[in-house]
């Protein structure tokens, strides 16, 4: 696949990366030329320029391209690069950085395929590694929903208990349910509980640690915390 990536600082540089060494073909755009250098001296195709001109976006060869990242920090800048590159057919995804709020996300989310928050991610990347345990955070959805990955230990209160059984707080829900050694699937209430089943769940910042007493128990120290 091709992919034109705006911005060639830490994240889209970054990103760029991640995608050539899956194979994918990859176009940086960036306006400012010491960063226009450090793309260059990776050895990626670099545009220089406003990647939120739709001149600038076709010489990077928007027409043929898969998909746009608008990777850079200036919110403004990604919104009018992911309108462009809607306009061409292309998927888009747009970066939003510390303007992020609730209100933000919502204004931006039905204009454009899909809104990442580098920062969060990347928190919840650190999150789990330094915690570890039964519980991986997974994504967090807008500013105040997070999806857990909870590995079902022999400790848990819901041993034994199924779905139907689980009461879970303030609009959880589950969203996966996959027995040990399966794949995640849909999550049908006659399943029971046991030692090494995961279950996604998507709950609010402010029910997570009672979600996780409920699925792990109180006797479980290396779990990950809800929020920032």
């Amino acid at each position: 696949m091709r992919f034109v990536i705006i911005g060639g600082g830490r994240v889209g540089l970054r990103t760029a990366r991640v995608l050539a060494e899956e194979g994918h073909e990859i176009v940086v755009v960036e306006r400012d030329p010491e960063t226009a250098d450090r793309v260059r001296e990776a050895g990626f195709e670099i545009v220089e320029g406003d990647g939120s001109r739709e001149t600038v976006l076709e010489e990077a060869g928007l027409e043929t391209a898969d998909a746009v990242g608008a990777l850079t920090s200036d919110l403004n800048a990604n919104f009018a690069a992911c309108m462009i590159a809607k306009h061409h057919g292309c998927r888009t995804v747009m970066r939003i950085d510390e303007d992020y709020r609730e209100e933000i996300y919502r204004e931006y989310a039905d204009e454009v395929d899909e809104v990442v928050y580098p920062e969060r991610l990347g928190a919840i990347g650190a999150k789990n590694a330094l915690l570890g345990g039964n519980i991986q955070a997974i994504a967090d959805i807008a500013s105040n929903l997070q999806v857990l990955l909870i590995t079902i230990p022999e400790s848990s209160p819901l041993y034994g208990y199924s779905l139907d059984e689980t009461e879970l707080p303030s609009e959880a829900r589950i969203l996966a349910f996959g027995k040990q050694g399966e794949p995640l699937g849909i999550p049908l209430g006659d399943y029971s509980l046991e030692p090494g089943d995961r279950v996604a769940v998507l709950a609010e910042f402010e029910a997570l640690s009672e979600v996780r007493q409920l699925f792990v128990g109180e006797d479980v120290e290396a779990i990950a915390a809800g929020g920032d």
